[in-house]
C-alpha cells in the first residue's frame, strides 16, 4: 500500500484530500499545515509521496520539498496547487518536486497522478510540462546532450511530457520493454536515478517536446 503524507494549510481541503486518497486504497500515514511540521513530520514517517501546498501561511512549499527531497531520496512530491503561474512550477520542479497538478483537477487525475508519482513517473497537469521545456527554451538552455541516440532522445521528449512507458511504446511502436530499455540506458547515461529527474533534466536542458518522426 503506498503511504501518502499531505501537506496543506486549509484544514477542510487536507481532510477531504485524506478522505479521498484513503476511500482510494492509499495509507495516509500522516498530514501536516506548515512548513516546519511538514519537514518534521516527513523526516520521521518516510511516506512513499508527499502531497504538497506551494501556500503554507507564513512558509512555501517549495522549501518544504527541497528539504524533503533533499533528506529523502527515495521519497517523491507532488504538488496541488490552485496556481497554474510558470514560476510556481518552475520553482517547484527545480527544487525536488516529482510533478505538479492543479486542484482543478478531478478526484480521477488526482488518484492517477498520486499513484504514478510513487511509481517514478513525473507528472503534470496538462500543458504545465510543455510550459516548462518552453521557458526553458526561451532561456536559451543548452541544447539536446550528444551521447543520447535519436531514439533516447525521442522517448526523453515525451517522458518529460508526462507519457508512460506503455503511452511511449504505442507511440513509437515500440515494445513496452524497448521503452524501458531507452529510459533505463538514459538514466545510466546521465547517472541520475529515477524518471522524475530524467524530466528535470529535459526541462534544465530545453529538450524541445515537440513532435518529431520517429527513427529506428
Amino acid at each position: 500500500m503506498t503511504r501518502v503524507m499531505i501537506v496543506d494549510d486549509h484544514p477542510m481541503w487536507r481532510e477531504g484530500v485524506a478522505r479521498d486518497l484513503g476511500s482510494r486504497g492509499y495509507d495516509v500515514c500522516a498530514t501536516a499545515a506548515d512548513v516546519s511540521s511538514g519537514i518534521r513530520i516527513a523526516l520521521a514517517t518516510r511516506p512513499d509521496v508527499v502531497v504538497m501546498d506551494l501556500q503554507l501561511g507564513q512558509g512555501s512549499g517549495v522549501d518544504a520539498t527541497r528539504e524533503i527531497t533533499a533528506a529523502l531520496p527515495d521519497t517523491r512530491v507532488l504538488v496541488l496547487s490552485a496556481s497554474a503561474e510558470q514560476a510556481d512550477v518552475l520553482a517547484a520542479v527545480k527544487n525536488g518536486a516529482s510533478g505538479y497538478l492543479v486542484k482543478s483537477a478531478s478526484l480521477d487525475e488526482f488518484d492517477d497522478a498520486v499513484r504514478r508519482t510513487a511509481e517514478g513517473d513525473a507528472v503534470f497537469s496538462a500543458g504545465l510540462a510543455g510550459l516548462l521545456l518552453g521557458e526553458y527554451r526561451r532561456l536559451g538552455a543548452g541544447p539536446e546532450v550528444p551521447q543520447l541516440t535519436e531514439r533516447e532522445t525521442e522517448v526523453l521528449r515525451l517522458v518529460a511530457r508526462g507519457l508512460t512507458a506503455r503511452q511511449i511504446a504505442t507511440r513509437l511502436v515500440l515494445s513496452h520493454r524497448t521503452v524501458e530499455n531507452h529510459v533505463q540506458n538514459t538514466l545510466r547515461k546521465l547517472q541520475l536515478h529515477n524518471r522524475a529527474e530524467l524530466v528535470r533534466y529535459a526541462i534544465e536542458h530545453g529538450i524541445d517536446s515537440a513532435d518529431e518522426e520517429p527513427t529506428a
